[in-house]
């Protein structure tokens, strides 16, 4: 259990992601082939736990741990796999020991990989989508203000449900709609 808070949409989140991606990027090296920013703090105008989320794309997952070191450098508490099997996952809290910044390692063609890029490239793609989302949010927020696990499992459906069309969705799209959607990326994230 944990306390739940969401609030709106700050811009400093993006600024925030470059920073911390260029921290992991020099302590990971050349480990880390990509570094994106996920979760609700990626997604324009809508309400968020104020955590950063990243994910790292390695190629090999085992190779992470060789760089327990310096993520605790930076300030991160190690959690292994966290109970997604092939994952790296690391927490990092500021000085008053608030929750800033999640990182994620999975392999290149790991299944989450495409679950996470997908949900927030069809949500900033989609506002209305990402709107629903973010009342869904706001409303399990209040439902479970310090039972942080009932606020996740109030999620599952709707993230099955935008996995699912965004899927779909990812099928349809020609080569503009890429560019397009490539271009709300570069200015969301």
């Amino acid at each position: 259990m944990g306390k739940v808070q969401v609030v709106p949409h700050n811009p400093i989140w993006r600024s925030l992601f470059a920073q911390e991606a260029h921290q992991l990027s020099t302590a990971l090296g050349a480990m880390a082939k990509e570094i994106h920013h996920i979760g609700s703090t990626a997604i324009p105008d809508i309400y968020a736990k104020p955590i950063v989320d990243l994910l790292v794309i390695v190629e090999d997952i085992s190779a992470v741990d060789t760089k327990s070191s310096e993520m605790i450098l930076l300030g991160y508490e190690v959690m292994d796999e966290y109970g997604i099997v092939g994952r790296r996952y690391f927490r990092k809290a500021n000085t008053n020991g608030v929750r800033t910044h999640h990182v994620h390692a999975f392999e290149i063609d790991a299944e989450p990989v495409k679950r996470h890029l997908l949900f927030r490239d069809y949500l900033i793609a989609h506002p209305e989508a990402a709107q629903q989302y973010s009342d869904l949010k706001r409303k399990l927020a209040k439902q479970y203000p310090i039972d942080s696990r009932a606020y996740t499992a109030g999620k599952d459906k709707f993230v099955i449900d935008i996995v699912l069309a965004a899927e779909s969705w990812q099928k349809q799209q020609t080569v503009s709609d890429v560019d397009v959607l490539k271009q709300k990326q570069n200015e969301a994230i």
